[in-house]
């Protein structure tokens, strides 16, 4: 798998090293879910509609064109400092100061004087992109806009021309969802996918299949969700050009009949018969997981779903009249 993979730029580095600089990748679930970020590799100057479950999301570019997938790993990085800071117990703000370096390296990007131009395009296009969208609650409908950031700074030393420090200012939307934990931990490799469409359908992966056995989703759908401007022709051929790579971080693609795409998280696929002992309970209904959600706010679902049903393997496997019922009672229990 690593073999298609960009090379880790800083296997040793001081980042792992250091406790805040050793935060797990953090990623937001709404990010996760719907397409904000463009895919294309060239300035876009598309305005972006989309629509799902009656949320309507329109993404407006500034001059410089939308924010792109890579310019992500910004926000990423500054959510992983936060929920690293959250979690131990540090007083947070949506206004962050980092060293310049250090988010260079977190984010596997080189630190060359190139990287600060780079930096300074990734700033613009994040400021400029405008997301509106509409949320209805009760019989009243809100639509509201706002940026993906609101501000940013780099000092950047006027003799040397080395980065200093990189001050951003998150927009309320993305800092809200940061204390709500609505986050999911990304793998390190997230950040040495070569292709845009790669890491967006990794965070598709991991938003909706987790540490389930399997997410099955149609093509067309896949196609929707990820926000690709390819038709969908065109979407398939790469869809199976990524199946036959097979170097996604933590997940394993495969084609199923019917125009389908099945992912599977690689431990179930590498463990092969072993591993059905664990997934050989039914998988969860989306109502047990709203329900669970609401047991658990800010927590990842998904890995409490695994760690229980290890906790079943492991005390004998005994048959569940009810196996949603039986993991909400040990979820209320662990959250009690």
């Amino acid at each position: 798998m690593a073999a298609g993979l960009l090379p880790d730029r800083y296997p040793q580095g001081d980042f792992f090293l250091c406790d805040i600089l050793g935060a797990s990748p953090k990623d937001d679930l709404a990010s996760m879910e719907h397409p904000l970020f463009s895919l294309s590799t060239r300035p876009d100057l598309r305005v972006l509609d989309y629509t799902h479950n009656g949320a309507e999301i329109r993404v407006t570019p500034s001059v410089r064109g939308l924010a792109t997938i890579h310019d992500k790993d910004i926000l990423i990085y500054c959510i992983s400092q936060l929920v690293a800071a959250l979690n131990a117990g540090r007083t947070v703000s949506r206004h962050l100061t980092l060293r310049a370096h250090d988010l260079l390296v977190a984010t596997n990007r080189d630190t060359s004087g190139d990287a600060y131009r780079r930096l300074i395009e990734a700033f613009e296009r994040l400021a400029g992109t405008r997301i509106t969208t509409n949320i209805t609650t009760g019989e009243i409908e809100t639509t509201r806009g706002f940026g993906l950031i609101e501000a940013w700074e780099i000092r950047r030393a006027t003799k040397a021309g080395r980065m200093i420090s990189v001050a951003v200012t998150l927009s309320d939307w993305l800092y809200r969802a940061v204390l709500a934990r609505s986050v999911l931990t990304l793998s390190r490799d997230y950040f040495r996918l070569r292709k845009p469409l790669e890491r967006r359908v990794y965070e598709l992966a991991r938003k909706h299949c987790g540490r389930q056995p399997e997410w099955v989703v149609s093509m067309a759908v896949l196609h929707k969700k990820s926000g690709a401007a390819s038709p969908l022709r065109v979407f398939r051929k790469m869809i199976r050009d990524m199946i036959a790579a097979d170097h996604l971080p933590d997940y394993h693609l495969h084609e199923g009949e019917g125009d389908l795409l099945v992912v599977r998280p690689r431990r179930v696929v590498a463990a092969g018969a072993g591993a059905l002992a664990l997934t050989s309970l039914p998988p969860l209904s989306s109502a047990c997981i709203e329900r669970a959600r609401s047991l658990a706010p800010g927590h990842d679902i998904h890995a409490l779903e695994a760690r229980w049903r290890a906790h079943w393997h492991d005390t004998g496997r005994k048959r569940l009249r009810s196996p949603e019922a039986a993991f909400l009672g040990w979820l209320g229990k662990q959250m009690g």
